[in-house]
């Protein structure tokens, strides 16, 4: 399967970051993807009110962003996995951030809402509250996708800070999952310390293929976001990382190169725990 990771510089502007979605998306179609991840905040990277403002029910595609990427699908005729965005919860003020999967036939075919909210206090200073605007999901989640030869490969989906936390992943693998999407907004101090190891550590202990879409600059509020989107093999490798700013990075997801690994090294079937 051929695979995109989509690197944006996402605003407070939802009509035209959806349009740089597109385009990107397109872009990475025609370059032969099969499927294209977009990055947590894709829509938007701004005040939470706003964000409140602009949670929906995604997993019906009713809303204008989740009907946006279902049309952006269809037309690239590829699978998107779309964010974190604002999935209106039974709390207004606190939203989910969910991630979904947008089949180029069916529509939104599963969406995940993110586990791990991000409250922390960095040394630079900067203090982030997620879960103060945030619903936090319960669900760990494996999808089934098809490649155009119509096999069928599972996915699992996390968001950014999930990949701190190893037991997740290894779920994801248990269940299933042949490759796992990361789509991410990292801090700067964050990113150059943790990005890499984090995403090659899941996808080695697993041996997993890890698709991470990154957000990358400067954005509203002051934040800056690391960029560096990557995909990684089960054997940690570093198959296509994104350059700086806007743009994408697509790499062959060998899955008969997975089983090897697999067989040669089967740590998954050594599991006591």
């Amino acid at each position: 399967m051929n695979a995109a990771v989509i690197q944006l510089s996402s605003q407070d502007d939802v009509n035209a970051n959806l349009a740089r979605c597109r385009d990107l998306v397109m872009d990475a179609a025609r370059a032969g993807a099969e499927l294209a991840a977009l990055p947590e905040n894709f829509a938007f990277m701004g005040d939470e009110s706003k964000k409140r403002e602009i949670a929906e029910r995604v997993c019906d595609a009713r809303g204008p962003i989740a009907s946006a990427l279902v049309r952006m699908a269809s037309d690239a005729r590829c699978w998107i996995v779309a964010g974190g965005m604002p999935e209106a919860s039974d709390d207004p003020s606190r939203p989910y951030n969910t991630s979904i999967l947008v089949s180029p036939e069916r529509g939104v075919v599963a969406c995940y809402r993110k586990i791990h909210l991000f409250d922390v206090d960095l040394p630079d200073g900067t203090k982030l509250l997620e879960s103060a605007a945030t619903c936090a999901g319960d669900k760990p989640i494996v999808a089934e996708m098809r490649n155009k030869t119509g096999a069928a490969v599972r996915l699992g989906m996390t968001i950014c800070y999930d990949v701190r936390f190893p037991e997740l992943y290894r779920k994801l693998t248990i269940d299933g999952a042949r490759m796992v999407t990361v789509p991410a907004a990292f801090t700067v101090p964050t990113g150059k310390d943790h990005w890499h190891v984090l995403l090659r550590a899941r996808a080695v202990e697993n041996q997993i293929f890890v698709l991470a879409p990154a957000q990358h600059g400067k954005h509203p509020r002051g934040r800056q976001t690391y960029g560096k989107s990557l995909i990684v093999d089960p054997w940690g490798d570093v198959l296509a990382q994104a350059p700086e700013g806007e743009g994408f990075a697509m790499a062959r997801l060998d899955f008969a190169a997975q089983d090897r690994v697999r067989a040669s090294l089967p740590c998954l079937s050594h599991r006591r725990l």
